[in-house]
Parts: structure tokens; C-alpha cells; sequence
């Protein structure tokens, strides 16, 4: 009753989803665990987009109620244990987050790997600002981390 049928729902019943999937929505992403949300890999951005799709169609009547979180939840758990799988095997942990490439190294920017990772001079110019560098001989290592953000090692 308090939800309604999936294909005719009322007004109120439309407002109690909401709050369920609210509820739902933020104990699936605390079960997913802190890291899924930032920083985030391939992975993490995949499920992000798989669980608010979902909790959404749950939301507005399009699939049946149960399913719908059931296929949610299968998701969230899959994504945990394939994160904690990846702590014990390195193998894994490769194949389901992206590898850090190297960007400069002793000042030199390496425009190949640049470009082929879609970063630009601005990119990578934005990446050491953000780190308190002003110009490429001051970087001993700036790498492009799995998470998307560029990381700096200053020369010493």
C-alpha cells in the first residue's frame, strides 16, 4: 500500500519511493564504502552511474520495486567484494583500476603519453598549479593517478 503498484502510482506513493530510495540509496553507497565516490576509478564511476540509474527507474514506477533494489544491491555488493578481491590480488587490482602513468619525469613532459591519455599543456599545467609547482624543471615526477588526478613529486 504504501508504495503502490508499479504501474499506476499515486502522488503519495511516488513521495514515499523517494524517501525509500533515498534511504536505500545513501546505505547502498556507505556500503560500497568511502573510496567510490572519490577519487574515483573506471569502476567506481560505472556503479556510481548502474546504482543512480537504477534507485531512479525504482523511483518513478519503471521497473518492479523489489527487483529493482534487489539488481541494485547485487551491483553495490559485486563492487565491494571485486574492491576487496583487488587488495589481495595485484593481478586484479590492474585489471580493474587504471595503472598511474608517468606525465614528467626530471622535468620533461612526455607528450606522447600525455596525448595519449587526453591531456593537454593546460591539463597538465592546471595538474602542477594545483600542486604548488609553477613550471616543469621544478618536477621530478608528476604521474596520472588512476583516480584521474595528477599527482607531483618536486625536484629537491
Amino acid at each position: 500500500m504504501l508504495i503502490g503498484p508499479d504501474d499506476s502510482p499515486s502522488p503519495a506513493q511516488f513521495a514515499a519511493r523517494a524517501a525509500i530510495i533515498f534511504v536505500l540509496g545513501i546505505a547502498f553507497i556507505r556500503l560500497a564504502g568511502r573510496r567510490s565516490f572519490s577519487q574515483s576509478t573506471p569502476l567506481d564511476i560505472i556503479v556510481a552511474v548502474i546504482v543512480g540509474s537504477n534507485l531512479s527507474r525504482v523511483m518513478i514506477g519503471k521497473v518492479d520495486t523489489v527487483g529493482g533494489i534487489l539488481a541494485t544491491l547485487v551491483v553495490v555488493v559485486m563492487h565491494r567484494a571485486l574492491a576487496m578481491a583487488s587488495l589481495r590480488w595485484g593481478w586484479l587490482s590492474r585489471w580493474v583500476k587504471c595503472s598511474p602513468v608517468i606525465l614528467v619525469r626530471t622535468g620533461v613532459a612526455d607528450h606522447e603519453a600525455m596525448h595519449r591519455h587526453g591531456i593537454g599543456d593546460a591539463d597538465l599545467k592546471e595538474g602542477l598549479r594545483l600542486e604548488q609547482v609553477e613550471a616543469l624543471p621544478e618536477v621530478k615526477l608528476a604521474t596520472l593517478e588512476g583516480g584521474g588526478k595528477i599527482s607531483v613529486i618536486k625536484q629537491s
